[in-house]
């Protein structure tokens, strides 16, 4: 007896197509992909994550709305048809466009904070990160005592939010050049509640901000060089480029902060900014100032500090 005729699919939605979306079935399946893809194209990994495993575990898990920090229970869990064509949507898009995974989750992570991330401002990345962990001790030997507080080229806010929640007695400032970086902090600054401790000011450098001083400054500002800029990989070119470059040394940013930070810290106050590789170039521009390089996990060449008293007299170079 032959079998009435229909015109409905039976079984899986994919079963006559090749590829992907047939041939992967479970997590497991989409993690091991997703690696390959990315390791094949060489993707560069330098906005949260330090691998294409780490990253292709964040996009698959966002794009699936499970927990980060729990990947193995899902490993073998069957990954229905609409599901998988997101996946291979946010895998293509990773590698055909060299779109940082922080923009295409629209998150980013420093430690435990989480931050609203998109193109208007730079990814959240700093070392600053883990030294706040700290409390910035041995600089900073009572967090309570810190009164006011900036942190200058804020970007995202991300660092002024975790300052709002190192320095708990603090007023915080955040200024930044960039409207656009200025309305996201505002909506990562409002996502943590904070709007009566942290206040966002349009400025360059310290332009905008009178003659008001605080007894921390923390500013992790462009330092790109020029050279650098011209050899960055893709995923940076999504980013804002006032946000990386500054000059031929990648220093430009650096000597304003330098030249005008002494007016607007309390006696006693420090001045910490991170300046990525480029140690060699600041011992070499300011030979004169008793900068302390702070170890982070990155080496000992990425954050100076430097004390008010040390910076009296000093007008820049």
């Amino acid at each position: 007896m032959n079998e009435p005729h229909t015109d409905h699919p039976s079984g899986d939605e994919h079963e006559h197509e090749t590829g992907p979306l047939a041939e992967l079935v479970t997590l497991r399946d989409w993690m091991r992909y997703a690696v390959t893809r990315f390791n094949r194209a060489q993707l560069f990994f330098g906005h949260g994550c330090a691998d294409a495993y780490d990253e292709a575990a964040w996009l698959l898990l966002h794009t699936l709305a499970l927990p980060l920090e729990r990947l193995e229970p899902f490993l073998d869990a069957c990954i229905p048809g609409d599901e998988r064509e997101a996946l291979l949507e946010v895998i293509e898009r990773r590698v055909e466009e060299r779109i940082p995974a922080a923009y295409l989750t629209g998150e980013a992570w420093l430690g435990s904070y989480r931050f609203r991330s998109d193109r208007r401002a730079i990814i959240p990345r700093s070392f600053f990160a883990e030294l706040l962990d700290e409390g910035l001790s041995p600089w900073i030997e009572d967090p309570e005592a810190v009164q006011d507080a900036l942190d200058l080229c804020t970007g995202s806010g991300c660092l002024a939010i975790v300052m709002a929640h190192v320095f708990p007695a603090a007023r915080i400032v955040g200024t930044d050049l960039s409207p656009d970086a200025l309305a996201l902090a505002r909506e990562n600054v409002a996502d943590y509640g904070l709007e009566d401790r942290i206040e966002l000011i349009r400025s360059d450098v310290f332009d905008a901000l009178g003659e008001r001083r605080f007894d921390l400054i923390l500013s992790n500002p462009p330092y790109v060089t020029t050279q650098s800029m011209q050899a960055l990989p893709r995923e940076y070119l999504h980013e804002p480029d006032m946000a990386l470059g500054a000059g031929e040394d990648g220093l430009d940013v650096v000597r304003r902060i330098l030249a005008q930070a002494r007016r607007h810290l309390n006696p006693g106050g420090i001045l910490a900014v991170e300046v990525g590789h480029n140690r060699h170039l600041v011992e070499a521009a300011f030979p004169d100032l008793p900068l302390i390089w702070l170890p982070t996990s990155g080496g000992d060449g990425m954050i100076f500090l430097i004390q008010a008293d040390d910076l009296d007299g000093f007008q820049g170079s």
